[in-house]
């Protein structure tokens, strides 16, 4: 625990007992409340005089600060604006944001979160979090260490190495705001203590020339480490962390695709991780999947899958979905599961001699001679509408970040042959989006079952309202997180990942018409909470709960910090 202040943060709010006295109390964003420390706590902490004398409740300074949140008109700035709220009063930090969640989210986290991350080096002000450089290995035991947290005071570590950041690409040590930001949507969405998590950038260097070439950029100067050399890293990095925080969920975030799939592989069996881009994003998709096949009336067994944009989150989209056929439809084998998905990849449809495919795409390539009959203009690089044209798919998921790509022509050959066809463009930001909704709905005349990754306002078609779902993470990993925190868990299993969708795609309504296929983010909170009891109850059966929920429901909502202010004692 800090040494200015002892909390008990496995409860949702325990006593803060304060051992600093004066200006120290008011520059530390735990234990800083402003005006709202009443005149007997200022007397006993050492601070009359040092504010205001008139007493302000929470609720007052969210309003003030809401006020002022407002008044920026960019997007940054906005962000700029909560990050310097947060370093002053982590409190009043995250009651503003849950009081404006839905608002707040695009702000904290996807779309403004890319720009933050692209400008870090030039708005950079006060550090939050580790920074683990590769050039200097012998210094990462010890980082940690500093960051002050003991072995069972770690819920979360969020790390990346900033390759595969969003739709932008490899950000160097400008990725740290990524974890920033995924944990405070833990907090804020689940109510995981701010002082249990870890926010961590690895840096491995940058292949991004426009950073190396600036005078501001404040990460390591040369190029993007690989090879066995990043491999040693990574190891170092992941048995120090399960060593000092045994009880820590290690989550991966942006990993560049060549290496997300075999960092999670390799330690999954091994230590408690979770990657959110290829299983978070698998989850999501799945549960409005789930809910747009009830609508449609067809087994999931029954539909014919294309994957646009087929790295990492497309084939862990895809294989979350192959492992749900196994679990609960008709398929039996996973030779018949596989023979339900065509995925697409920069090289167009992927086939079994292509050798520019990586290891964990490979099982989804398809034969030769499967298409040998085909009239495509390129048997070597097949396209998006002609393997439309000739597998006549019922779901088409769109994760390429090709902006457009699912034109009129695409769109209007899936509703041809689909009385409910169900389209998911889920590329961020808004503008890699493969369709806008609105183009889908006019195209199908309203018949399509959508989803998207960005936000977009709701559509009005020939009299019906469509409210469009976000296949939003944030449903996910933040009730993910939770539950594993709840129990104990040793591990994330595939079952766990597969109870989280399931318990997302069970609070969706689908009664009236142009009802949206997931629920909406100012739902958040509920979401989470139910999400967590599913992942801690499916631990718990497959025996990787160290601590069993004997009262789910109770257990669940005691752990969820409120960001309200605690009694305070001066010590």
């Amino acid at each position: 625990m800090g040494r200015e202040y002892d909390q008990d943060t496995t409860i949702g709010n325990g006593t803060l007992r304060i051992r600093t006295r004066g200006r120290a109390v008011l520059s530390n964003p735990m234990t800083n409340r402003g005006t709202a420390f009443t005149a007997d706590e200022r007397e006993k902490l050492e601070i009359d005089g040092l504010m205001p004398t008139g007493f302000t409740t929470l609720e007052n300074q969210t309003q003030r600060v809401y006020e002022q949140y407002r008044s920026n008109k960019s997007m940054l700035g906005k962000f700029l604006t909560l990050n310097a709220l947060r370093d002053r009063n982590e409190v009043l930090f995250y009651h503003l944001v849950s009081t404006h969640l839905e608002e707040m989210l695009p702000v904290i986290y996807t779309p403004t979160i890319g720009e933050a991350i692209e400008r870090f080096s030039h708005t950079y002000n006060r550090p939050r979090g580790v920074f683990l450089s590769i050039d200097h290995p012998e210094k990462l035991e010890q980082s940690l260490h500093n960051y002050g947290l003991g072995a069972e005071d770690v819920d979360l570590v969020c790390v990346t190495d900033s390759e595969g950041i969003l739709g932008i690409g490899d950000q160097g040590i400008g990725g740290i705001q990524i974890a920033i930001g995924k944990l405070s949507v833990y907090t804020a969405a689940a109510g995981i203590h701010p002082r249990r998590v870890i926010p961590i950038v690895l840096d491995v260097g940058t292949d991004n020339l426009g950073l190396l070439s600036s005078e501001l950029y404040l990460g390591e100067r040369h190029s993007r480490v690989r090879g066995q050399r990043y491999d040693d890293f990574i190891d170092q990095f992941v048995t120090t962390v399960n060593r000092l925080f045994p009880r820590a969920l290690i989550h991966w975030e942006d990993i560049g695709t060549a290496n997300a799939y075999r960092i999670l592989d390799r330690y999954k069996g091994q230590v408690c991780t979770f990657n959110d881009d290829i299983q978070g994003t698998a989850a999501v998709v799945l549960a409005a999947l789930l809910a747009a096949v009830d609508v449609t009336g067809v087994d999931l067994d029954d539909h014919r899958i294309v994957v646009f944009g087929a790295g990492s989150a497309g084939m862990g989209i895809a294989g979350l979905i192959r492992d749900q056929m196994l679990r609960t439809g008709r398929s039996e084998t996973e030779e018949e599961a596989y023979a339900r998905f065509w995925p697409i990849g920069i090289q167009g449809l992927y086939l079994e001699d292509d050798h520019r495919l990586h290891e964990f795409q490979k099982p989804w390539a398809r034969k030769r001679v499967e298409v040998s009959d085909w009239d495509v203009r390129d048997p070597g690089q097949i396209g998006l509408l002609e393997v439309i044209r000739n597998v006549r798919p019922t779901i088409l998921i769109g994760t390429s970040t090709k902006g457009g790509a699912f034109t009129q022509e695409v769109v209007e050959e899936m509703a041809r042959h689909n009385t409910r066809p169900i389209i998911f463009p889920l590329s961020n930001p808004t503008s890699r989006a493969e369709a806008t909704p609105a183009d889908i709905l006019e195209w199908t005349d309203g018949r399509a079952l959508v989803a998207t990754g960005s936000p977009f306002d709701p559509v009005d078609h020939d009299g019906v309202r469509h409210t469009i779902a976000q296949s939003n993470n944030a449903l996910i990993f933040p009730g993910l997180g939770l539950g594993v925190a709840a129990c104990r868990a040793t591990r994330v299993t595939e079952g766990m990942i597969a109870a989280a969708a399931e318990a997302l795609a069970g609070l969706v309504n689908m009664w009236r018409p142009g009802a949206p296929l997931l629920p909406g983010m100012s739902d958040l909170r509920l979401v989470s909470a139910t999400v967590a009891i599913a992942v801690a109850q499916q631990a718990t059966d497959e025996g990787v709960a160290e601590r069993p929920l004997t009262d789910p429901v109770q257990q669940v909502f005691e752990r969820m910090w409120q960001p309200r202010y605690p009694d305070v004692e001066a010590i």
